[in-house]
């Protein structure tokens, strides 16, 4: 069995998620789905693409998955686009470049 640590660090990438998150910035992640709920910023992978993890807002639970988008209506790499995701964990706190809490 291989164990894991229930904290990881992600680093957002493009634009998807502002204003909230930018490019550049580093999160602490809780692995799991305790924390989830409506909201909530999640890491996650989508089914019809599973090599692709991202970072974006929970909206609603759906078919044994999750609904998620991100919070720029201009992007839609989210599930407008890929259909439902399984969440891998919530994001936190925003440790880097600036730290605070999560919107």
């Amino acid at each position: 069995m291989r164990w894991q640590l229930p904290l990881f660090a992600v680093l957002v990438r493009g634009p998807s998620m502002v204003p909230a998150l930018r490019s550049g910035d580093a999160l602490i992640v809780w692995r799991g789905v305790r924390l989830l709920r409506p909201g909530r910023i999640v890491v996650a992978r989508f089914r019809s693409r599973p090599d692709l993890l991202v970072i974006k807002r929970a909206v609603r639970e759906q078919d044994g998955g999750w609904w998620i988008e991100g919070d720029n209506s201009l992007v839609e790499d989210d599930s407008r686009a890929y259909g439902v995701a399984d969440v891998i964990g919530c994001a936190l706190i925003r440790y880097y470049p600036r730290v605070g809490r999560l919107r």
